[in-house]
């Protein structure tokens, strides 16, 4: 068995964490990566208090090991991270702080709650930012990942990453989705690794089975970087983009982004229906390059342990055979 760190310091038996990822978490999810020996996590971004208690009980009648609870720093509502801080969870969560936020006020109030904290980031400055700021461990995420995401790729980002920080611990994020991710991670340092999309095409994972067919059917390529989706929604992320599918709605507001906000109404009132009626073409679907390397929807449980396996194998028998004797 792999045992890095971050299993001690969470608890876990397996160095693989969910992405924290809003609408597309549940407490189904959540509480099936965490029995299954990852780390859960449910987003709580855009949650009431009330909401973000339902969920945590939800997810606690499923399961008694530890998960994280997920905020979006630059758009944070103060009653529902004090509701989330209340409930007491074994990790808070944080991505996304604007430039002028106050990382350490988070974080303390977190840690006085006795949480864990994990920090996640695109580049190096804003790592270091946050491991001043008391983060337990960062999260390095490669622009390869679906949804917001920054401009370095995985490969240079994580060893950079973890030379900036160290001895903070650190978890790989942005393209990985099996045991040689995994495997890879480790090798460049990393204590873990963090995936999205490939918990997105799972049994418990709340996305129309439209959309997680379209992530099996995808070869990798089908991806692409704009703000297209965020405009629609009316949002404005600090320093960001949006890795999604491209499709049908991408295209025809590419270049014409302009257009889009004077007609932002109706065009998000169309993701939403698009997005309830598992509309590939029309819907958004936040996914990563990765998902060139998924072909099936397996139980969560199950990915977290054949990711777990794979690497093992990779680590025990694979690349010692590389060595001259």
């Amino acid at each position: 068995m792999i045992r890095t760190t971050v299993c001690d310091l969470f608890d876990i038996e397996h160095p693989i964490a969910l992405g924290g990822m809003g609408s597309a978490s549940s407490p189904a999810l959540t509480a099936a990566v965490s029995r299954a020996g990852g780390l859960g996590a449910m987003g709580c971004h855009y949650l009431t208090p009330e909401q973000i208690r339902e969920r945590t009980a939800a997810t606690r009648k499923e399961t008694n090991k530890p998960f994280g609870l997920n905020f979006l720093l630059f758009d944070t509502r103060e009653d529902s991270f004090a509701a989330a801080l209340d409930l007491r969870p074994a990790v808070m969560q944080f991505a996304w702080a604007r430039a002028d936020q106050d990382l350490k006020s988070y974080f303390d109030r977190a840690h006085e709650a006795g949480c864990k904290i994990t920090y996640m980031a695109g580049a190096v400055p804003e790592t270091v930012r946050a491991a001043k700021a008391g983060a337990d461990v960062i999260i390095a995420q490669g622009s390869e990942g679906g949804g917001h995401v920054g401009w370095m790729g995985s490969l240079p980002l994580i060893p950079m990453v973890v030379d900036a920080v160290g001895p903070i611990p650190v978890l790989a994020a942005g393209g990985f989705a099996d045991g040689r991710g995994l495997a890879a991670a480790l090798a460049l340092g990393a204590q873990g690794i963090l995936l999205g999309t490939r918990f997105l095409a799972s049994v418990e994972s709340p996305l129309h089975q439209n959309f997680k067919r379209a992530i099996v059917d995808s070869d990798g390529h089908d991806t692409q970087l704009s703000e297209i989706p965020d405009i629609a929604a009316g949002l404005v992320w600090p320093g960001a983009m949006t890795r999604s599918r491209r499709n049908k709605f991408v295209e025809r507001w590419s270049g014409r982004e302009w257009a889009l906000r004077q007609n932002r109404a109706e065009a998000n009132a169309r993701l939403r229906a698009a997005r309830e009626a598992g509309d590939i073409d029309e819907g958004p679907l936040s996914m990563g390059q990765d998902a060139g390397l998924i072909r099936d929807i397996p139980p969560a449980a199950e990915l977290v342990r054949r990711i777990a396996r794979e690497a093992e194998d990779i680590l025990a028998r694979k690349l010692p055979s590389l060595l001259a004797s």
